[in-house]
């Protein structure tokens, strides 16, 4: 078993698009610009923000970060994002989710340009992504697909398993997946027979939220789990939806969480920034 660690190969990826940055303010005379917008008080989402922040201060992103209170209406957050779509000092345009109820995210999101969609959540980018062209992928399952190709896993022609089918998550995997020519098989819950079909992958991806829903019965000998769950178990410990320490035994390659993909999804947000930012640049 190899630990796949997400922790060190974001930290390689940020040097890298340091100097992307860095290069990018000299040629053009700015920085590269990342706008965050938050509406209301959801805890989660304010650590989320910090850490997007300082992360963009490190690779040399200038973030402009929009707090908005819940009790803000639709009308307002629309103009907000109009105003940021033509800003030419903004280059990528994150809208910080989950948003109160009272919000219609899909309308929100529309109102984001798809060449400023950093977080490739638009339909627009979606559909790129399923017709196989040069959208935006979103930031975890691109961060999944960053692992795979440093760590040197073979994609082309293997059985790859996606265990969820989130539109943040799951769907947009499998897309990445077929896209690089592995034979996909997405699973949820009206799945029927889990572990049978589980136990045929060569490439495993979790991304349903279950605390350790994946056991080492499971698992191919010598496959690849990448595990995207993000959960609490019954001790309050944070956990994946992989049973870690059964499977680890059988895996050929695991991620860890926390220190897996977690870290790669911010490394993907910044990494899409700057591929935005030199997009409008030419």
């Amino acid at each position: 078993m190899t630990l796949i660690d997400g922790k060190k190969t974001a930290a390689e990826i940020r040097l890298e698009l340091k100097g992307r940055a860095t290069a990018f303010e000299e040629k053009n005379g700015r920085r590269i610009g990342l706008a965050v917008v938050c509406i209301g008080d959801d805890p989660a989402s304010k650590v989320y923000i910090r850490n997007k922040v300082r992360a963009c201060e490190e690779v040399g992103i200038a973030s402009f970060v929009h707090a908005l209170p819940a009790e803000t209406t639709e009308a307002e957050a629309e103009t907000l994002l109009e105003t940021l779509a033509a800003d030419g000092a903004v280059d990528g345009i994150l809208l910080q989710l989950p948003l109160p109820a009272h919000f219609d995210e899909e309308k929100l999101l529309a109102k984001i340009p798809k060449e400023k969609d950093v977080d490739g959540f638009s339909a627009q980018n979606i559909g790129e992504i399923a017709l196989h062209r040069n959208g935006t992928a979103a930031c975890t399952p691109r961060g999944v697909m960053e692992l795979l190709r440093r760590y040197h896993v073979e994609i082309c022609g293997k059985h790859a398993v996606v265990v969820g089918r989130s539109n943040i998550v799951g769907r947009p995997m499998a897309l990445l997946l077929l896209n690089a020519d592995a034979t996909v098989t997405v699973c949820h819950s009206r799945t029927q027979d889990l572990k049978g079909i589980c136990a045929g992958a060569d490439i495993l991806v979790s991304a349903v939220g279950k605390p350790k829903l994946i056991t080492a019965d499971m698992v191919k000998e010598g496959a690849v789990v990448i595990d995207v769950g993000m959960n609490r178990d019954g001790e309050g410990k944070l956990c994946g939806d992989v049973d870690f320490e059964s499977v680890k035994e059988k895996a050929s390659l695991i991620t860890p969480v926390p220190g897996g993909v977690g870290p790669m999804t911010v490394a993907m947000l910044l990494s899409n920034t700057v591929d935005a930012a030199e997009r409008r640049s030419k």
